[in-house]
């Protein structure tokens, strides 16, 4: 029996430093899920400011903020872009930091998958560069708070509606 990971399942979750991955259940049906993922009024009780500019339209446009963090070039700006949807299925979201020093250009993912009475959340968040030190300590940063934070903060949302 070897140590190794069988490569046919895909890198562990940290072993790509491009990309963080999310893997979280939530005992509510993929319709309630996508609601809270898509309506403004609700992503307001759980995304960071700004997100109540958000429509479910691909090419649409809004900008959110949060507090700017100097040790990952994050002004506390990010500029967000629907790119795709499919709807109580996927909505994949470009954000990038309008700074110069910041490369920031990352796709965010959301993928839904109807798990017995509940949901399978599944977020991938990639485009981090594993050559720029700003962008490791981003990565590290963001899926902390993408495990613990944020799918904290959605599910007592899903919990209020």
């Amino acid at each position: 029996m070897s140590d190794q990971p069988d490569p046919r399942l895909g890198p562990e979750p940290d072993d790509d430093l491009t990309v963080v991955r999310v893997d979280q259940y939530f005992p509510h049906p993929p319709a309630k899920v996508w609601r809270a993922l898509t309506e403004p009024g609700l992503l307001v009780q759980w995304q960071m400011q700004g997100v109540e500019g958000f429509r479910l339209e691909v090419g649409h446009r809004y900008t959110m903020t949060s507090v700017p963090r100097p040790n990952t070039n994050f002004s506390g700006t990010i500029e967000v872009e629907v790119l795709a949807y499919r709807v109580e299925r996927m909505l994949s979201l470009r954000w990038s930091d309008p700074s110069p020093v910041n490369s920031a250009n990352w796709t965010v993912t959301w993928s839904l998958e109807q798990e017995g009475r509940g949901t399978r959340l599944f977020l991938v968040h990639e485009g981090f560069d594993p050559d720029d030190p700003a962008q490791l300590m981003a990565r590290k940063i963001m899926g902390g708070g993408w495990r613990t934070h944020v799918m904290r903060s959605l599910g007592h949302a899903l919990e209020r509606m």
